[in-house]
């Protein structure tokens, strides 16, 4: 049986890789990496496909940036085509990235069976292209394979009948106990001259966050604030990068010693610093299922969540930039209760997967 695994942007790597690893020590599936391209800057792509192990896609379609609709239909388009000349038993879409739209759309016009990994996900906020993604790809994908128990509920609130949904858990925790070696023996946190629980990692890159010059300034100015007794480390993603330039503010972090700047680092490289930090700001998806996982305070600056599991959890926290610096302080000082992670993340969501699969496969024969 022949399978393809969609990935596209950096999150996408991280989930596919714990399946791919699965899938191919199977007796009974191939795995096929499907590349669509949408990240194509060699630090969010090609280094995560070395480092996770992953093979050279057997299929790279190439799509680049540009507008959300560019990109869908460019990805549609281009993924159609390998549909049509290399048609395979099972799709598998993960996340909530527009080729994960777009390869669902491609798939299901050719009366193609989809699996959508980390579905049921929704932050309610409809002016969040991510979030329109999600929505139709659950809406038309054959089985939904969700992280955790209000992901049910908001598909069963959408109508979806309980045989196409499965909690299989949370992939990005088995990626995390996939790399776990690699990346405690990582020297990152040691090279950069900081000390174990004594300093911050920042992470910004939404348009939101950024794209405005008064509100990302007010970020900047916050986090200077919070640098002056807390170290930060900022791996700078290109889009943000682009934009403090262009708003005159990378001066303005450069003379304070107390922030970090780094270019976008693997995710090895990554999660050392994550797992060895006392605090984590973020605009980010998947940091706050990771964060909540190893039990280290997060912030996230954002009006709302696709994971509100993780603020149930006491271990993530919204933030707007007029309340960030408060959020900050109350998320150092008010501890969580080291409350287990929650159900399923354990590390063996890919073996769930795959044995949810073969029965699927099975079934849909007989």
């Amino acid at each position: 049986m022949k399978v393809h695994l969609i990935a596209a942007a950096r999150p996408n790597f991280m989930k596919v890789a714990p399946v791919w690893h699965k899938l191919s020590q199977t007796n009974w599936c191939i795995p096929t990496l499907v590349h669509t391209g949408q990240h194509y800057d060699s630090n969010m792509s090609e280094t995560f496909l070395k480092e996770l192990g992953l093979p050279t896609p057997e299929y790279n379609l190439g799509v680049g940036s540009g507008t959300h609709a560019k990109q869908t239909a460019g990805v549609l388009v281009a993924y159609e085509e390998i549909l049509i000349k290399d048609s395979p038993d099972w799709v598998i879409v993960v996340g909530d990235v527009n080729s994960t739209l777009a390869c669902t759309l491609a798939a299901k016009k050719l009366c193609l069976p989809v699996a959508h990994l980390e579905a049921g996900l929704r932050s309610g906020d409809r002016n969040m292209p991510e979030e329109i993604n999600r929505v139709i790809t659950d809406a038309i994908s054959d089985v939904l394979w969700t992280p955790s128990h209000d992901a049910d509920q908001n598909l069963r609130r959408e109508g979806v009948s309980d045989d196409r949904i499965n909690m299989i858990g949370n992939i990005m925790i088995d990626c995390f106990e996939l790399m776990r070696n690699q990346i405690e023996n990582s020297n990152v946190q040691q090279t950069r001259g900081l000390f174990e629980r004594d300093y911050g990692v920042i992470t910004l890159h939404r348009p939101g966050n950024v794209d405005e010059p008064s509100l990302i300034s007010n970020i900047i100015d916050c986090l200077i604030t919070v640098a002056t007794d807390l170290p930060l480390i900022f791996p700078v993603h290109p889009r943000t990068r682009k934009k403090l330039y262009k708003f005159n503010l990378m001066e303005k972090i450069t003379a304070n010693s107390g922030i970090i700047l780094t270019e976008p680092m693997s995710y090895v490289q990554f999660m050392n610093l994550v797992m060895n930090s006392k605090i984590v700001i973020t605009d980010s998806g998947g940091i706050q299922e990771e964060t909540t996982y190893l039990g280290i305070p997060c912030v996230t600056l954002r009006n709302n969540t696709e994971r509100p599991i993780t603020i149930q959890q006491g271990t993530n926290r919204l933030a707007t930039f007029n309340n960030l610096k408060d959020q900050i302080t109350k998320a150092l000082f008010e501890v969580s209760d080291g409350t287990k992670p929650p159900p399923l993340w354990d590390g063996n969501t890919a073996a769930r997967l795959a044995i949810d699969l073969e029965k699927r496969s099975l079934e849909n024969k007989n």
